[in-house]
């Protein structure tokens, strides 16, 4: 891009597309303010007339990426045909369908420390949490005021999906069969939710690849020796 001065068309624009893209490429503590303005065309000073520091436009990512985030959870929640099964599976495939095209958004709105800690628990965050809550809830048969075992799977949720979104955009294949990163969710939150003892609905669509869990081998009794 043409090296522009202070008077950028939409200098803060700029700044967060370029910010994005570096974040995507090296995550969020991998660049400073001055590449992102050397991104954007702009000279090293002129980010400081929206941002104070490199935290503040990496806050103002994450703030934009938790509201596509909640936007796109729960147009896929809503848009089910079929019944809750289908949207709390939709929703679950949206989920890793943003972190799979939105590697910039979603870097920053999980980006580990006490400065991301700190912006935890804003409206969209939460109102993408509460989506998901409904959805569990829905799922299960729990009704509104039994929040906390449905608010405990909701999180065990929320953490597979992401432990599974972060595993395969790190590289780690998810298994030799050529299961898929959805594949992988639906199974997984089928097994938390029976292991809850909640039951999962049996509709003609179980979970694809989904195993009975081996079971665990007994230790050994060790032999006492014979008294004499």
């Amino acid at each position: 891009m043409r090296r522009q001065g202070y008077h950028h068309g939409n200098l803060r624009e700029a700044l967060v597309a370029a910010a994005r893209g570096l974040i995507a490429e090296r995550g969020p503590a991998g660049f400073t303010l001055v590449e992102a303005a050397r991104m954007a065309g702009v000279s090293p000073a002129a980010p400081y007339r929206h941002f104070k520091d490199r935290d503040a436009l990496v806050a103002e990512i994450r703030r934009r990426g938790f509201e596509e985030f909640a936007r796109r959870m729960i147009a896929a929640g809503a848009g089910a045909e079929h019944g809750p099964q289908e949207g709390f599976e939709r929703m679950g495939n949206a989920y890793l369908a943003f972190a799979r095209e939105e590697p910039g958004y979603y870097g920053a709105m999980f980006m580990p420390g006490p400065a991301t800690a700190a912006l935890a628990g804003g409206k969209a965050d939460a109102v993408t949490f509460g989506a998901l809550e409904a959805a569990v809830g829905r799922i299960t048969g729990a009704r509104a005021g039994e929040g906390g075992e449905q608010r405990r799977l909701a999180f065990l949720v929320w953490a597979l999906s992401h432990g599974i979104a972060t595993l395969w955009a790190a590289g780690f294949p998810p298994a030799e069969d050529g299961a898929t990163p959805e594949d992988l969710l639906r199974t997984g939150v089928a097994n938390l939710i029976r292991g809850a003892g909640i039951g999962f609905p049996a509709t003609g669509h179980e979970p694809a690849n989904g195993r009975a869990a081996p079971r665990r081998r007994q230790p050994a009794r060790s032999k006492r020796a014979p008294r004499s």
